[in-house]
């Protein structure tokens, strides 16, 4: 049952690893959002 497990858990990691690049990206373009919002709010 254990062997069956690690499976799916080293293909999510694999996954999150590949996606890493995409989520800086995203992670950057939500912080611009967010700065572009604190300076009209000013």
């Amino acid at each position: 049952m254990k062997k069956n497990l690690w499976i799916p858990l080293v293909l999510a990691l694999a996954a999150f690893t590949a996606g890493c690049n995409t989520m800086e990206g995203m992670g950057e373009d939500i912080e611009r959002g967010g700065q572009k919002i604190q300076k009209e709010a000013r």
